[in-house]
């Protein structure tokens, strides 16, 4: 991948980013509540969320040997376009964004997002099975940050998907907006830790490897956060499954 690519992957995250930051703002200014299936939430945090993963999963991608790579990159980052702007478009006409089939319009934005999602466990997925094999340029421990992170980005893909699953059946079932929003959430908070496994988990390997920790230290280190990583995570699971059970 050169440089120039590089460069303008990370220039579509940080917009993201900013994107999500001006909607807070907005929620600032606006009387709409926090909570809700059309609340400035979803475009703060959707546009925090995916600026951030598309970010890291650059900055992991250049230690990945995948092939395709460049391609695969920027599939992912229009897939993140695509998902955010989504988002973002339903919560300014105020409208539910997934699971929404009230209007033609409404049912196309939430079939693109639920093809995004399809999209993005399989890019994702792909750069996943690299690291689990190890196809890392780096020591041990770098391998065992990429492949814990990869692998807990992949479990916050498959809740995410699971959420939506059930709330499918929740609207099925003729649930209003309001009911289908609270059960389609029952796992939100694990969703949001394992997704960003990815992030934490090999900075923490590249800030030691900076401090110029021995290797075997290093691992130690890496391995001890991973699996406080791990317990956090499942302690945010229960937390989701009692509130909503």
């Amino acid at each position: 991948m050169t440089e120039r690519s590089n460069r303008l992957l990370l220039g579509i995250a940080g917009l993201l980013v900013v994107s999500g930051l001006v909607h807070l703002g907005v929620f600032a200014l606006d009387d709409r509540p926090w909570g809700g299936p059309v609340s400035w939430r979803k475009p703060f945090t959707f546009g925090l969320s995916f600026g951030v993963t598309l970010a890291a999963v650059v900055w992991l991608a250049r230690r990945l040997d995948v092939p395709g790579r460049s391609t695969l990159l920027w599939v992912f980052a229009i897939d993140c376009v695509v998902e955010v702007g989504g988002i973002t478009l339903q919560a300014w006409r105020h409208q539910p964004s997934h699971l929404n089939t009230s209007t033609p319009l409404n049912t196309a934005v939430a079939m693109s997002l639920a093809v995004g999602g399809g999209v993005l466990i399989l890019v994702l997925g792909i750069f996943a099975v690299a690291a689990v094999r190890g196809r890392t340029t780096g020591g041990p421990s770098t391998e065992a940050a990429y492949r814990a992170g990869f692998a807990l980005l992949i479990v916050g893909l498959l809740s995410g998907a699971a959420m939506i699953a059930r709330g499918s059946i929740a609207r099925a079932d003729a649930n209003t907006a309001d009911v289908v929003y609270r059960v389609t959430g029952f796992v939100k908070d694990f969703h949001g830790v394992t997704l960003h496994g990815v992030l934490v988990l090999p900075a923490i390997d590249w800030i030691l490897e900076r401090l110029g920790t021995e290797p075997a230290r290093r691992l130690t280190l890496v391995r001890s956060a991973t699996t406080a990583y791990v317990l956090v995570a499942l302690g945010v699971l229960a937390l989701d499954l009692v509130r909503a059970f």
